[in-house]
Order: structure tokens, then C-alpha cells, then sequence
């Protein structure tokens, strides 16, 4: 729920009997587990579990490695040109991440310019662009980005944001060594933390800290902790060794089975081992060797029929079939949310259930240890390691038409939130402000900066949002409106060169869905937006490229695509006159003005007029400068545009002067003198100067 405020949600208190139909433990609190997309660090909160459990072996190992010298300087090599790197490598499940966390809250302070979070693995298994990455690392680091700028650019630019700060970058789920290496900045003041499933080779001066299981100890402590009120690990550390044995000592699978007991207060150790034992370790509908075909990365085929093997899975079934059918349905619906980030308002129309509902349903989830906390309050992960999970259970549970229908109360509530997000920018009393007010208060904004401040924080995952969409291909019309919501709001809350970088990505979008829908008219827009882009970036090459697509799309569209036909010719000829080749620029500016003239349209034919005049003014063809400013000066006429049409005047006169008409020039600047002066012209705080410089001009011709 969005408060008309701005603030998160105030936590209701609740019954075990919650709305939700889950039952939760009354003496659980959020688990502070804080991952996401890149941004500054902030100090996590502490959670109401007691704080990180066990690995102070590996933590010491970390902090050893943090200390101590390279791994080039026994060798008596040269110490390499970047940060240190330190790598924790595990499992998915092996509590790499939270390790990880634990490691940057105990060396913050070491690194007073701040740490940044990237994560390179998308949750369907897909590795993030390096360009992704450098330009969402940059915008955290409120360093200007050019928009479109390539990959080399972007990673430069990071580099040199790095160089020198005393700053720490933690990178989560590291797909391959080129991702890192790709990100590495210069110089050894930063410091490099990466989290990966297995070693990174070929990457140089890493230290690498390899997870297993947590000691039985330490496993045992994390059980309690998340067990809720009653003493049944305590009294019975038989049954709690053979769980934390069952569960290979992996945290993620631990952390699930304590919050299934829970949510049982009345069950037992012994009772939750043997529902453990009894699960398969292979889901519904998967290959026995644990493959599941078209799914993202899943654990690898178990060696041997250990009681260990993949408790994850049998950890997550347990949990899964002991939820309400509402409850379990949510949680599966996850499997969809765009960048594995989800908040109430994602999740209510996912489920299609109030928002009040979904918020306390999340809650519970975070409990359950199904869902982790962010640094956005009000928006929760699915932890990378039940995301591959929870879209096998989704596949063989629910139909594909209930699926897509999901996703698309998904996407319309993303564009309700979007247009009132704009609106709230918007000044008071205007259509969109009247029309945000008769929304549901759930979805409207109180000021503006509430608004910009949800935009800011929900921006990664209404970009993923847009991008699965546009590349779904059923779901077309919905990712047209989303990407133009979007684009609005941005446009609506950021500057024109905060928000460049983003419509960019939003704009390369559209042409795939559109040329796909025969959609020409919006594909030539689309294109059009891009290369005035390019223009603003100083790209013009590429501009005349998108120009160029865009014409051809617009001449697809027939008659309705003539505007912007004649906008693209302009356009065409605008960049080829920055690139000075007048006459290229003059010639797509004549087939511009043929194709306006054609249709009517006086005002381009004026501004085409005036252009063409413009470039034969710069080359010194005085008698072609003077019919085009002539032309122009007629066009202005007939509109009634004073200011237009002495300025056209002006440039007439100058065309005559350059011809050696010296007596003509003086009489069009008394006409455009004339006309300056005469009421309603819009040209009163400028009369004065145009007075004295035809004054100044005239009086040296008489003498």
C-alpha cells in the first residue's frame, strides 16, 4: 500500500488466525536480510532473530584476507592494477548472501565512501549485462550518464567514479569471471566482495571463502532462533541434530524448516524431521535428475541418495504444502515478479486480493523465511536460491491462462500507479490531479515527492517489468502502456538529463513489440524519440540511422504516418546540417517541405521555409536564401505569427544586403521596424534595441 504520505505501511496487529490464512508466530519479527539492486549503503536494522548465526571461522577468514597482503606480493609479482577481490563462494542456499551482508556490516565503517550493491544474475538464471550493471552502479552513485552510451563508455565511467574512494562493491550471484573482471575498478582503494556459486578463474588477487553447511552447533542456535517461542529445539537436541543433519546444515533450508515449526507451535522436532524425510527432493513435474527443462538455474543432479540430498527442495515443498491454498498460491504467483522485487501492491494483483491483504501476507512470507527484506521499506526479494524453485511449482500448478492473466493484473496495476505517480507532479487543479483524486487511496500520492520518492525506489522493477514484458509477445498492449507510463512519469519527476539515460532503455524497447503488432506509426515514433536522443548525446551517426528507420516505418503507416514522415525528414536534415554537409541538410529539407506543403500543414511549411533559408545563408547564396526567407515571411503572414514573420523579415534583409541590394534591405527592415511596433506583435521588449540598431544601420548608409 502506497500511504498518502509517502511512508511505509504501519504494521497491523494480528491474531493467529490472520487474514492472510497463515498462522504466525506472535514473537517473530522482519528478518533484516537487505539485498537488491545497487544502491548506497545503508546500516541494516536489527532483526528481530538475534542476529547473524554461526560462519565466524569464515568471517575471520574474510577479515584476514581484507588485512593481509596480496596474493601477487609473495610472489614477488607486481600488485595488480585493481581493488582486492573477496570471494565467497557456496551452493544457492548455503547462505552465501547473508554471510556476505554480515561481512559489510562489520567493515563499513572501514570504507567511509560507501557500498554499493549490484546483483549479476537475473532470478530466471539470466547474467545482467555488464552494461546494465555500470550504468545502475553509476545512477547510484549520482554520476551523469549519457543516454545510450555503450558498454566501454559506461564501464570507463565507473571505473573512474571508483578510482580512489574508499568504497566497497558488493556484487551478488556472479554468473562468470568476465562479469567481475568487466567491473573491476581501478587503483587498490576499493575493496571487491563477490558472492558466486563456485571459484572465479582467471580472475586475479581473489581470496576465495568456500561455504558448506554450518556447523551443528551453529545450525542448532539458528533453528531456535527462528522457531518460535516454545523450547521444543532445546528440550529435544536429538531431533534437532538429525534436522540440521537432514538439512545438510544449509541455511536456506534450515531457516524454512524452523518457520514451518513456527507456524506449528503445537508440532515437534521429531515430527517436523519425519515430514522432512518423507518429501521427495524432486518437484512436481521435474526430471528425476533434477533438471527442469526451460527453467532457470536449478541445484545440480545429487551423486548419491544421501538423506541431505537437495533439502532445499524437500525444505520448500514442506513449507509449501503446509500453507492455506490462498497463501500458497501467492507465494508460487512470486515466481513472477519482475526482478525477483515485490511489495503489496505487486502481490495483490498477482493473487488478484485486496492490498491489505497481500501486505500481510508478505509479512508472513518474511517470517516464514520464504521472502528477505530490502533497503526500500515496503519491498521485499525472493531469495535467488527458491526463485528457479517456486517457477516450477507455478508451471505445474497453475494453468497458462491463469499465469498470463496474473501477469496482466500485474502489469495495469503498475500503469494505474504509474499515471498517478505523474499526476501528482502535476499542479493542483488540473485534469490529471482531478482525475487522480477519484482513485482509490491505495493507489494515489499526497505530493509530489512521495511520488518521486516511489518511483525512485520501485525503479528497477517496473524496468524489468517493461523489458519481460515487451519480450513476452502476448502481452503487447499492456507493454506499450506500461513503457508510456513510465516514460511520462520519469519525465514528469526527473530533469531532462536524469531522465535520458532511462527513457533510452525504455524507447529501444518499443520497435520489437510494434514492428510485431504492425504498429508503424508507434514504431516511428519510437524511433524518433530515440534519435533525438542520440542528438542530445552527440551521436549523430547513430541518429541518422534511427531517422532514417523511423521514415520507413512512418511511410509504412500510409497517410496517417505523414506527420511524422515530414518529422523525420527534418530531423534528417537537422543533423546533417550539424554535421555540415549543407547539402544534404537542404535536400531532406526540401523533401520535407514538398511532403508539408502537400498536406497543408502552414506552420512546418513556414519553420521548413526558414531552415532551408538558414543553410543557403551560410553558404552565401544570397538569391536562394532570399526566396526561402521570402516564402518563409508569406507563411508567417498568413499564420498571423508576428514574431515569425519579422524575423523572417530580418533574414530577408540580410539576404538582400548580401546580394548588394543595399536600398532593398533598408526598406524591409523598416517594414519589419513597422511591424515590430504594432500592437499585440509580442515583440514590445525587443523594440527598443531593434529601434536603435535600424537607427545605427541607417544613419551609416546616409553618411
Amino acid at each position: 500500500m502506497v500511504p498518502e504520505d509517502g511512508a511505509t505501511a504501519p504494521r497491523r496487529s494480528r491474531s493467529r488466525d490472520d487474514p492472510a490464512g497463515v498462522n504466525y508466530p506472535r514473537s517473530v519479527t522482519d528478518q533484516a536480510v537487505h539485498t537488491g539492486g545497487p544502491t548506497p549503503y545503508t546500516a541494516p536494522e536489527a532483526d528481530g532473530f538475534g542476529g547473524f548465526v554461526g560462519r565466524r571461522c569464515e568471517l575471520a577468514r574474510l577479515r584476514a584476507d581484507l588485512e593481509g597482503e596480496g596474493l601477487d606480493a609473495p610472489a614477488g609479482r607486481p600488485a595488480a592494477p585493481h581493488g582486492r577481490v573477496l570471494l565467497v563462494a557456496g551452493r544457492p542456499g548455503s547462505g552465501r548472501t547473508a554471510l556476505a551482508e554480515e561481512f559489510v556490516r562489520q567493515v563499513a565503517a572501514d570504507h567511509p565512501d560507501g557500498v554499493l550493491r549490484a546483483r549479476l544474475t537475473d532470478p530466471d538464471g539470466t547474467p545482467v549485462p555488464t552494461e546494465r550493471t555500470a550504468r545502475d552502479l553509476l545512477r547510484a552513485l549520482g554520476r551523469p550518464v549519457r543516454a545510450g552510451a555503450g558498454e566501454r563508455e559506461l564501464v570507463e565511467a565507473l571505473r573512474a567514479a571508483l578510482t580512489g574512494r574508499r568504497a566497497l562493491l558488493l556484487l551478488d550471484e556472479v554468473a562468470t569471471p568476465g562479469q567481475l573482471t568487466d567491473l573491476l575498478p581501478d587503483g587498490r582503494a576499493p575493496l571487491v566482495l563477490a558472492v558466486s556459486r563456485g571459484p572465479l578463474t582467471g580472475v586475479p588477487d581473489v581470496r576465495p571463502c568456500t561455504l558448506g553447511g554450518l556447523d551443528t552447533e551453529s545450525a542448532v542456535a539458528l533453528l531456535a532462533r527462528r522457531a518460535g517461542e516454545t523450547p521444543r529445539v532445546t528440550v529435544d537436541p536429538r531431533a534437532a541434530e538429525c534436522l540440521v543433519e537432514a538439512c545438510g546444515g544449509r541455511p536456506a533450508a534450515l531457516v524454512l524448516v524452523a518457520g514451518w515449526l513456527a507456524a506449528h507451535p503445537m508440532a515437534s522436532v521429531a515430527e517436523a524431521v519425519r515430514r522432512f524425510g518423507d518429501l521427495p527432493d524432486t518437484l512436481p513435474g521435474e526430471p528425476a535428475d533434477g533438471i527442469a527443462r526451460g527453467v532457470g538455474r536449478l541445484p545440480r543432479p545429487r551423486t548419491h541418495p544421501a538423506p541431505a540430498a537437495r533439502p532445499l527442495v524437500r525444505a520448500l515443498l514442506l513449507m509449501h504444502g503446509s500453507l492455506p491454498p490462498p497463501a500458497a498460491r501467492t507465494l508460487r504467483l512470486l515466481a513472477l515478479a519482475p526482478a525477483g522485487l515485490v511489495d503489496a501492491h505487486t502481490a495483490a494483483a498477482l493473487a488478484g486480493c485486496p492490498v491489505d491483504t497481500a501486505a500481510a501476507t508478505l509479512e508472513g512470507f518474511v517470517r516464514l523465511g520464504l521472502l528477505r527484506t530490502t533497503v526500500v521499506p515496503g519491498q521485499y526479494e525472493v531469495p535467488g536460491c527458491l526463485a528457479p524453485l517456486l517457477t516450477v511449482l507455478l508451471r505445474e500448478s497453475e494453468r497458462p491462462a491463469e499465469v498470463q492473466l496474473a501477469r496482466a493484473r500485474m502489469l495495469e496495476r503498475a500503469v494505474r500507479l504509474l499515471r498517478s505517480c505523474r499526476a501528482a507532479a502535476e499542479p493542483s487543479g488540473s485534469p490529471a490531479r482531478r482525475e487522480m483524486a477519484g482513485l482509490p487511496r491505495a493507489l494515489r500520492f499526497a505530493t509530489p515527492a512521495a511520488a518521486a520518492g516511489w518511483l525512485d525506489s520501485r525503479l528497477p522493477a517496473l524496468r524489468a517489468a517493461a523489458g519481460l514484458a515487451a519480450r513476452d509477445g502476448e502481452l503487447d498492449t499492456l507493454a506499450r502502456r506500461l513503457v508510456s507510463a513510465l516514460t511520462r512519469a520519469l519525465s514528469a519527476h526527473l530533469r531532462p538529463d536524469e531522465a535520458a539515460p532511462e527513457l533510452y532503455r525504455l524507447y529501444e524497447l518499443l520497435p520489437p513489440v510494434t514492428a510485431r503488432r504492425g504498429l508503424h506509426g508507434e514504431r516511428a515514433a519510437a524511433l524518433l524519440a530515440l534519435g533525438d536522443l542520440d542528438v542530445r548525446a552527440d551521436r549523430p551517426r547513430g541518429a541518422l540511422t534511427r531517422y532514417r528507420a523511423a521514415l520507413e516505418a512512418a511511410r509504412a503507416a500510409g497517410e496517417r504516418g505523414a506527420g511524422m514522415a515530414a518529422r523525420a525528414m527534418e530531423s534528417l536534415g537537422d543533423t546533417y546540417a550539424h554535421l555540415g554537409d549543407r547539402a544534404r541538410a537542404t535536400d531532406w529539407y526540401g523533401r520535407a517541405l514538398a511532403l508539408c506543403q502537400s498536406r497543408g500543414d502552414l506552420a512546418a511549411e513556414a519553420r521548413l521555409h526558414g531552415l532551408i533559408g538558414a543553410e543557403h545563408l551560410r553558404e552565401g547564396y544570397w538569391e536562394e536564401a532570399l526566396r526561402a526567407w521570402r516564402a518563409a515571411a508569406a507563411a508567417y503572414r498568413r499564420l498571423k505569427d508576428g514574431r515569425g514573420y519579422v524575423r523572417a523579415l530580418e533574414e530577408v534583409a540580410r539576404a538582400q544586403e548580401g546580394a548588394g541590394r543595399t536600398e532593398e534591405s533598408l526598406r524591409t527592415r523598416r517594414e519589419a521596424l513597422r511591424w515590430a511596433r504594432r500592437p499585440g506583435s509580442g515583440l514590445s521588449d525587443g523594440l527598443n534595441r531593434r529601434e536603435v540598431a535600424y537607427e545605427m544601420y541607417s544613419g551609416e548608409h546616409k553618411n
